[in-house]
């Protein structure tokens, strides 16, 4: 009973969500995920250079430069973002500074897709910990959104290129934040992602050092077939199925599926916890499941919490506090380099 209400809770919640999306049409825009390729007129072509990039370990490395532009006040840090798009406001990038007034551990937080405010919440219980908590503006999200939208439609759409070139911008930005951190003197960073937020999170965990702890919460690994069958982006394949078959699109992202780089999150130098929820209709479970598997068979070991909830409903009590006090207890264990000292 109280799991049946559970599941039209969250389907009340997810019909909110899609009250401000539209159909919106299918583009390749190959120029925007891979600087150059403007010639780019078919999807054979455009997954040929998205299997380039796969293999290219340098795709989501920082362009080389200084950081110039850093400012702080206030608790709010503001940078320019390293990938530059037609959108102004999108092309600085903001963050609010939680501190704890300890530089053992800073934590950046990635939030979910169309998120429409930071969690004050999670940033006080933690920085009442001791962990400093840095809560990032994905691109197109907050201060940085397009002027007159409703949602974040250019961080993922039916255009191709522009959701590699933001998922890439988002990476990149973090990256730039995580330098910038250990520069300020902090010792240990984690990466805490949520729904659309855990992916950056694991290909910045996959793909910098710097970075301990990886926590990922409602996570899969191919970000295409979260799209083509999750409930919050419906609208989104019904652009995409006329045009493109589910195949291709894996191809087409698989720059961006978590799964390509399993064996980087499996590192020996990285703790991951991963959080899930059983009920789930945006991010389905066998998803999940599929990518828990290839990350046990690279060699990692994540810490994995299931809970009998959905998507939207893991924000619910008891659900938010049982996957806050596990990730509490995770980021408190030392971190496998500490131990190994």
């Amino acid at each position: 009973m109280y799991h049946s209400w559970l599941d039209r809770w969250d389907e009340r919640r997810a019909r909110r969500g899609d009250e401000a999306k539209k159909t919106t049409d299918f583009i390749l825009d190959a120029d925007r995920a891979f600087p150059g390729a403007n010639k780019i007129t078919s999807i054979d072509e455009f997954c040929t250079l998205a299997d380039q990039a796969v293999g290219d370990p340098t795709f989501f490395d920082e362009p080389s430069g200084g950081d110039q532009g850093f400012e702080r006040e206030d608790g709010w840090l503001k940078f320019p973002s390293d990938i530059s798009t037609d959108i102004e406001q999108n092309n600085v990038v903001s963050a609010k500074i939680t501190e704890s007034g300890s530089f053992d551990q800073a934590m950046v937080i990635f939030h979910h897709w169309n998120a429409s405010a930071r969690n004050r919440q999670i940033a006080n219980f933690f920085s009442l910990r001791g962990i400093t908590v840095v809560e990032i503006a994905m691109p197109y999200h907050f201060e940085r959104s397009r002027p007159g939208s409703l949602h974040a439609d250019y961080m993922l759409s039916p255009n191709l290129g522009r959701t590699i070139q933001s998922v890439r911008q988002a990476v990149l930005d973090g990256r730039k934040l995580i330098r910038w951190l250990k520069s300020e003197g902090y010792r240990e960073i984690a990466v805490l992602g949520m729904s659309l937020g855990s992916w950056i999170a694991g290909l910045i965990a996959a793909h910098d050092s710097a970075v301990s702890k990886a926590s990922l919460f409602l996570t899969a690994g191919s970000l295409a077939d979260m799209v083509w069958t999750g409930r919050a982006t419906r609208l989104i394949r019904d652009s995409l199925e006329p045009e493109v078959k589910l195949s291709d699109l894996r191809r087409a992202w698989g720059p961006l599926n978590l799964e390509n780089y399993a064996h980087s999150l499996a590192r020996p130098d990285l703790d991951l916890q991963v959080v899930l929820a059983k009920r789930d209709k945006v991010v389905l479970p066998e998803l999940s499941d599929r990518f828990m598997q290839r990350l046990k068979d690279a060699g990692a070991r994540p810490n994995i919490l299931e809970l009998n909830c959905g998507h939207y409903s893991l924000a619910m009590p008891p659900y938010i506090l049982l996957a806050g006090l596990s990730l509490k207890r995770f980021l408190s264990c030392a971190d496998k380099s500490a131990r190994r000292a």
